[in-house]
């Protein structure tokens, strides 16, 4: 069928993989150093990979191309998903039998990165009496890492808990989130716009795994949080089990509407 389509200059590309990122659809990858529409079917014809690209290498023609095939981006997604929590699970195993092996040696864990290190907080009670100061207020947050890319499936703080999935955004919004949300439960945050991954698959391995008691949704009340509520709602529904939940939606200015 006759379309609208990207290509892409080979001569002005210069390889930094900016469009690759921007597309959603996976229909761009590096070859070779440079940027390649790999198949047609899978270029929407919106064009999100412009605004990326620092050399103008990439625009819109008419052509003739096969029609945008929705179901095949969806399943090279998933399938995209799959691969990357598998290799995610057989590090986290890997790294967890080192952790085990060396602790029986009496020796300690190499350096990584600390942002990717899973750890219970511990937090005493605050003892300076009110709490209505700003600065007296203790943290709330139990566990890290907070970001459901990064938190393993099989973490221990699971088990039994109460779980928050909040999108980034909630926190900023609503002035006590501490107190009134994370206080008391595991948290979880993403922001499905700009991760642009399905957290269903994941979210719903935690779920199947840990023996979760609840599971509260925060939102925003932007159209695109509902990504996030759509994503545990099929988690609940894939982990086979009955968890009670509650969706809560937070207002740009800060309220919680009913």
């Amino acid at each position: 069928m006759l379309r609208k389509i990207i290509q892409i200059d080979e001569e002005k590309c210069n390889g930094c993989g900016l469009c690759a990122r921007a597309c959603h659809e996976g229909a761009i990858a590096m070859v070779d150093g440079k940027a390649k529409l790999m198949r047609d079917d899978y270029c929407d014809g919106l064009g999100d990979c412009l605004p990326g690209c620092p050399t103008g290498a990439i625009s819109f023609t008419i052509r003739e191309a096969a029609a945008y095939n929705e179901a095949a981006v969806m399943a090279n997604k998933q399938k995209k998903m799959q691969e990357k929590m598998e290799m995610q699970n057989q590090e986290e195993n890997r790294m967890s039998e080192m952790h085990k092996s060396m602790q029986s040696e009496g020796q300690t864990l190499p350096c990584g990165c600390p942002g990717t290190q899973s750890k219970r907080i511990e937090r005493a009670e605050c003892e300076h009496g009110s709490t209505d100061a700003l600065e007296e207020r203790p943290s709330r947050l139990s566990q890290w890492p907070v970001q459901i890319k990064l938190a393993p499936v099989n973490a221990p703080y699971f088990n039994g808990a109460k779980l928050l999935v909040a999108a980034d955004c909630t926190a900023y919004a609503y002035a006590n989130f501490h107190e009134k949300f994370i206080k008391g439960r595991i948290t979880l945050v993403g922001c499905p716009k700009l991760d642009s991954i399905d957290y269903s698959e994941k979210l719903t391995e935690i779920m199947k795994r840990n023996d979760i008691k609840n599971v509260t949704i925060v939102r925003m009340e932007v159209p695109c949080c509902g990504g996030l509520e759509k994503a545990v709602k099929i988690a609940l529904q894939n982990s086979g089990k009955f968890i009670p939940w509650q969706v809560v939606t937070i207002s740009i200015d800060g309220r919680i509407l009913e």
